[in-house]
């Protein structure tokens, strides 16, 4: 399907997996430590909306909806609504102060421009992507080092 995405993302902490846990699930804090997530608006209990800008020069308006927060089982899931439709899964693993946050996702693009450009842009959104990606890890690490 056109504007169809799926990605797999394995990011590699170190501290327990509590605390990253933690950290993922509290999205007011997500502009703290990540600079593509530009801003974050709490809309209810279980949904926030998040305003996302990468490198390229368009931003994201998603609207993220809990629908499963297991910290025993390391599990947190939330549906996607707005520019991009479908979910987004973590799994957080490990033990002591290490951790493995294994991040699935799977969306179709909503935003008329990513639509239209789809069909030629897709490398460019998918590296667009891995960059914003790459920088939350890293903005991650650095966050929970500070907090340590």
């Amino acid at each position: 399907m056109s504007g169809s995405y799926r990605f797999r993302n394995t990011w590699l902490i170190a501290a327990a997996p509590k605390v990253v846990f933690d950290a993922v699930v509290d999205l007011a804090t997500y502009p703290v430590w990540w600079a593509d997530v530009r801003s974050v608006s709490q809309i209810d209990a279980e949904t926030a909306e998040l305003i996302c800008r990468a490198a390229l020069p368009y931003r994201l308006v998603l609207r993220m909806h809990r629908v499963e927060q297991d910290e025993r089982a390391g599990r947190l899931r939330v549906k996607l609504s707005g520019d991009l439709e479908g979910f987004l899964a973590g799994l957080v693993l490990g033990s002591g102060e290490e951790t493995r946050l294994e991040i699935t996702q799977e969306v179709v693009a909503c935003k008329p421009l990513l639509r239209r450009l789809d069909p030629l842009a897709r490398p460019v959104f998918r590296a667009n992507h891995a960059l914003m990606m790459r920088r939350g890890r890293r903005g991650l690490r650095t966050h929970l080092e500070k907090s340590a």
